[in-house]
This record gives C-alpha cells, sequence and structure tokens, in this order.
C-alpha cells in the first residue's frame, strides 16, 4: 500500500512532470538534424552522398562526454546549477534554428547548414548532460522509476514532432516557415525550465578542472571492463543513428510522397517505436541484460531488410509502413535494453 501511494504521489508530482516536459526540448533538435534537415536538403536537390556526409553532424550526441566534466565545474548564474545550462541551451537551440530559417537550401550553402547543424547537436547534447543531472539530483528513487518512461515517450514524441511532422507541414507551407514555428517552441520549454524546481540537496561540484576531469573518471576507471563498457555505451546506437539520416532521403528517391514520409511514417515510427520501448524494458528483465544486448542488437542490423525490399517495388505505402513499423520496433527494443545497461 505504501509503494502505492509513494507512486501515486510520484506520478502527481510537478518535480517529475517538469523533468519529463523537459525532455521535449531534448528530443526535438535530434528530430530536425536526423529527419527534417534530411529530408528539407533531398527535397531541395542535394546529392544524398553530400547528406550522408552531414551525417558527421551527429557525432557530439555520442562524444559529449569529452565536455560534461566542463559543465559540471562551472555554471550559468541564473536557476541553479542545471537549469541555468538547460536554459542556456534553450536559447542557443532557439537561435540556432531561427538560422535555418534564413540559410539558403541549395548545394552552395551545404557547409553553412552542416556547421548549423553540428551547433545544434553539441547544444542539444549538452542540455541532455545538464537534464540528466538535473533529473537525478531532483527525483527520489520512486519519481526516477516514474520519469524514465516518460521521458523516453516525450523525448520520442518530440523527436517526430520537429522530424516526420514538419515533413508534412512543409509541403503545404515552406521550410522557412516550418523553421520559425519550431524555433517558437522552445519558448514554452524555457518557462517550464524558469518553474522547475531546484534539488533539495545542494551539489557544490568540484572545485577545479583537474579534479572535474579526473575524479569522475577515476573512479569510473575502477570499475570492472570499464574499457569495454565505455566503447560498448559510444558504438552499441552510433551506426543505426548515422544509416537513419539516409533514410528519409531514401524515401524520396524511391517516390514516396511528404504525406507517407509525414504523418504516417511518423505515426507509425513513434508507436512501433514506443511499444518497442516498453517490450525491451520488460524482456530484459527477464531474460537477462547480456542476451538482450545480443539479441535486440541483431535484430537492429537485421530491420534494414525492409528497406531492402522496398528497392525491388514502386511505392507502396503499406509496403513502406511495414518495413519502416519493423525497424522502429527494433529500435524501440534496443534502446530499451540500452536505457537499462545506462
Amino acid at each position: 500500500m505504501l509503494k502505492i501511494k509513494n507512486l501515486e504521489k510520484a506520478v502527481s508530482s510537478w518535480r517529475t512532470l517538469s523533468v519529463v516536459l523537459l525532455s521535449f526540448a531534448s528530443g526535438m533538435p535530434l528530430g530536425m538534424v536526423w529527419i527534417a534537415i534530411p529530408d528539407a536538403l533531398k527535397s531541395h536537390g542535394i546529392e544524398i552522398q553530400y547528406i550522408g556526409l552531414l551525417a558527421l553532424a551527429q557525432l557530439p550526441w555520442s562524444l559529449k562526454i569529452i565536455w560534461a566534466p566542463l559543465m559540471d565545474r562551472f555554471s550559468i548564474p541564473i536557476f541553479g546549477r542545471r537549469r541555468g545550462w538547460i536554459f542556456f541551451c534553450q536559447i542557443c537551440l532557439m537561435v540556432l534554428t531561427l538560422c535555418l530559417a534564413v540559410v539558403p537550401f541549395e548545394f552552395e550553402a551545404i557547409w553553412q547548414i552542416g556547421a548549423v547543424s553540428f551547433l545544434i547537436a553539441f547544444f542539444s547534447a549538452s542540455q541532455d548532460i545538464a537534464l540528466d543531472g538535473y533529473a537525478v539530483e531532483l527525483l527520489n528513487k520512486e519519481e526516477q522509476s516514474v520519469a524514465v518512461g516518460g521521458r523516453i515517450a516525450v523525448y520520442r514524441a518530440a523527436m517526430y514532432f520537429a522530424g516526420s511532422m514538419s515533413i508534412s507541414l512543409a509541403s503545404s507551407l515552406s521550410w522557412h516557415v516550418v523553421y520559425i514555428l519550431l524555433a517558437c517552441t522552445y519558448l514554452p520549454m524555457m518557462v517550464v525550465t524558469w518553474k522547475a524546481l531546484e534539488p533539495e540537496v545542494y551539489y557544490a561540484g568540484p572545485k577545479s578542472i583537474v579534479d572535474a576531469f579526473l575524479q569522475p573518471l577515476k573512479e569510473l576507471l575502477t570499475r570492472r571492463r570499464a574499457i569495454e563498457i565505455l566503447l560498448f555505451v559510444v558504438l552499441y546506437k552510433l551506426a543505426d543513428n548515422l544509416a537513419q539520416s539516409l533514410l528519409r532521403p531514401f524515401l524520396v528517391d524511391m517516390g514516396y510522397n511528404a504525406i507517407d514520409r509525414g504523418v504516417a511514417l511518423g505515426t507509425i515510427g513513434l508507436g512501433c517505436t514506443l511499444l518497442g520501448t516498453f517490450l525491451g524494458g520488460i524482456l530484459t528483465s527477464i531474460i537477462g541484460l547480456g542476451y538482450s544486448l545480443w539479441l535486440f542488437g541483431f535484430l537492429q542490423i537485421f530491420s534494414n531488410v525492409g528497406y531492402i525490399v522496398i528497392t525491388a517495388y514502386p511505392p507502396i505505402s503499406l509496403l513502406m509502413y511495414s518495413a519502416m513499423g519493423f525497424e522502429s520496433l527494433t529500435q524501440g527494443l534496443g534502446t530499451g535494453a540500452f536505457s537499462v545497461l545506462l
């Protein structure tokens, strides 16, 4: 009975809700860099090999551990140690999104688009660093268990909102207008950051830059098989994330329209990803973490078979939806197991 009451309290807590809502601002940049920008480039006639090269802009999400200690050492003098960084990153993301509204989407400006995409990924990864630290310091055990599922759901919803849904909007408006609308979406997120609570226990942070880097590194490397675990964390989802940036341009080449690539694709992708993430977490607790990572990792690899089948046929919506649904489901399974590992 006590556990049920604690769970109900956690669900209704503004502390939990604020952390979950802030995950929307984390998912939007990934949807833009991963989905919307490659689709916009292909729609404007940019060759797919150049779009593939811009996938390198996603590297900050995999390399954010490099500058995370600096964010732990220093703070923005507003809203507390973590919320200050979150608020600052949201301002930068809004400005960079507005930059996309004025940059011409043509081959001559591809390096400008690449630079803006990289900066969006950098400040998004920085926001994730601060938000993860904030969630750990703010929430108690019961609230953490509730927040994990909510954060993943809101994150994925934001990713598809800024990605697939923006593709459909661009078909009736324009990409420049869509980017302005996406930039404005950060405004309510800033209000949530402002109104969010501070942790009850104050964390002073490391006293020097050397401590910021060496203390957590020392603690981490003393763990058993630390190097292998670090490499695994960096590489487990990297290949899939890089390949995903080519999916929307590939569907454009295959002749699928904006509705297929946008609303229907986003709806199926979002639903299957959330279902896969939920099942992945449950199955991991049943069959074990190691087996789950291997099994779901192989499923992630073979999930691309559906896109090979697509190349053999003219545009068939049901076929494309099936391929996307299966791939999103396996991605979710992998994410569920990977989240347990983290």
